[in-house]
């Protein structure tokens, strides 16, 4: 995975909450950017809403000359496996008709540890 996050190193799950005191805050909606550094212009933006096991996108806009492609997509697809999503949802124009469309979101295979070295007393 080619995830760029703060510190640089790539994750297989996110938390959907974190505890701070006698709180829970829950992430159920997020905004993405398509831009290379946090700050910058963007040339993309959407919402995310997780509700369960589903994700929700809408509000995709992208500049006049930029399309929603592929990579794009995968983006949206990983970050769905990160959050443990099991189907996202979105709207988009074909042939001038707006069409709900789902995506069924396969688990990450997570990678078993094996021990490589033994001590031995």
């Amino acid at each position: 995975m080619d995830n760029k996050l703060t510190n640089r190193v790539p994750v297989e799950s996110m938390p959907r909450f974190v505890q701070v005191d006698d709180w829970i805050f829950e992430i159920k909606t997020v905004r993405a950017l398509r831009v290379d550094e946090y700050g910058k212009p963007y040339t993309a933006i959407a919402n995310l809403t997780v509700n369960g096991d589903n994700a929700y996108i809408d509000g995709l806009l992208t500049r006049e000359d930029e399309k929603f492609s592929r990579k794009d997509f995968q983006a949206f697809y990983k970050f769905c496996q990160q959050m443990k999503v099991k189907q996202a949802h979105f709207d988009r124009f074909k042939n001038s008709k707006l069409i709900a469309e789902r995506v069924d979101i396969k688990p990450v295979k997570s990678v078993k540890q094996q021990t490589i070295l033994k001590l031995v007393r």
